[in-house]
């Protein structure tokens, strides 16, 4: 119940993790032999997870203690530790990856349901119940976990939950999940047992090519998914006008470029991205406050992770993306899969997804996506684990 709670609820209703969160809880504490049994199975991709949650949390309490700010900066920083919890849960509960799979696909559907509700409403992009661009990254993250945690025989219903997705993103307006959809969709065509790969990808660029000329022909489609914005704002950058989408974004990257120089070995401190921008003089107080000024964090994670906590910052973050990284490709052998599919194949595909994501976002500035990031790079660890020992134990058998 919890595997599937977890995706299911995450986007479409208020209460977003807290069921998975409760009932995570309660099967750990009835389970707690079965937990401290598995601990070999876990050893030692667990280990390596627990100590990775350790340096986040010891950097950000670091960054606190030395710029003597509150200690609920680091909430965010804490989910980590549910990464080694999960996967230890995995590998003794044995949760069904099908749970996983229809979690998503219920999720899906049911979060278009919330978009087009809100946007019938009047609400001018779709928010769920976070903001337009965490819903549309996390509607991205639960189509990943649709198309590789497949149960065989099921296309039909993963291009439902495709299209449903495909249209919640629309109706967010997010233009930063683009590169990491265009992605998935490559490795979708890719994973379709239908005829050669070239047939395959030739559909596919055929897909994205209809695709593109009706957004690009209709008006509405263009102000959906906000085109005309982006033409705006790239010409008033090219007047030097930065106060726009686009134009803020880019200005932070500078601030944050600079703040780094200034201050390569502590940053500005974990959090407070928007007191690097007061090096601005149209953002220091006690100056008329600018919108762009007091976004709350860079919109890049390696610009958020660089100007808060300096170098140290900058290196974390490629541990936080590159040890997942390499413990999923490291599963994914293992396992034996000849297709692109399973746990640790989705858990690439997780990884990719919040790095491409991280370009135009702060990942682990907002609660939802540093949850799903954390529990998920978990959850899927331990099933790639259980996978891999089935399929080794299969070959021998053999």
């Amino acid at each position: 119940m919890a595997v599937f709670l977890l995706p299911a609820l995450v986007l479409s209703t208020p209460t977003n993790l807290l069921p998975f969160g409760l009932l995570l809880l309660l099967s750990s504490l009835g389970g707690a032999d079965y937990l401290w049994r598995a601990r070999p199975a876990a050893r030692p991709y667990a280990g390596l997870l627990a100590m990775l949650a350790a340096a986040v949390i010891a950097l950000g309490m670091w960054s606190v203690w030395h710029f003597n700010q509150v200690v609920e900066d680091v909430d965010n920083r804490s989910r980590f530790l549910v990464m080694p919890w999960a996967m230890l849960w995995a590998c003794a509960l044995r949760p069904s990856q099908g749970a996983l799979w229809w979690g998503a696909l219920t999720g899906l559907v049911a979060t278009l349901v919330v978009a087009v509700v809100q946007v019938a409403g009047g609400l001018e992009r779709a928010e769920g119940w976070t903001n337009a661009i965490v819903l549309a990254d996390t509607v991205l993250v639960l189509m990943v976990v649709l198309v590789l945690c497949r149960p065989p025989h099921k296309w039909w219903l993963i291009v439902v939950g495709m299209l449903a997705g495909g249209v919640v993103i629309l109706l967010s307006g997010s233009r930063g999940v683009w590169p990491a959809l265009l992605l998935l969709l490559l490795v979708m065509a890719l994973c379709v047992p239908w005829r050669s790969g070239r047939f395959r990808f030739a559909v596919l660029a055929g897909m994205v090519a209809v695709a593109a000329v009706l957004v690009l022909a209709v008006p509405q489609l263009r102000e959906m998914t906000r085109l005309n914005e982006l033409h705006s704002d790239v010409q008033r950058i090219e007047r030097g006008d930065v106060n726009s989408s686009a134009g803020a974004r880019l200005e932070r990257l500078q601030v944050a470029w600079d703040t780094l120089r200034e201050r390569p070995w502590a940053g500005i401190g974990i959090g407070h991205f928007d007191t690097a921008m007061e090096r601005l003089p149209e953002c220091r107080p006690p100056a008329v406050a600018v919108a762009r000024c007091d976004l709350g964090h860079a919109h890049n994670d390696l610009a958020e992770w660089s100007a808060t906590m300096g170098i140290p910052g900058s290196m974390l973050l490629l541990l936080v993306y590159g040890l997942p990284l390499w413990l999923f490709a490291r599963l994914h052998r293992l396992g034996g899969e000849p297709d692109f599919r399973g746990p640790a194949a989705a858990g690439l595909m997780l990884v990719a997804t919040f790095v491409l994501c991280g370009m135009t976002q702060s990942m682990f500035a907002h609660q939802i996506t540093a949850s799903v990031y954390t529990t998920l790079v978990g959850l899927l660890a331990g099933m790639s684990v259980l996978d891999a020992a089935r399929r080794r134990q299969a070959a021998d058998q053999r």
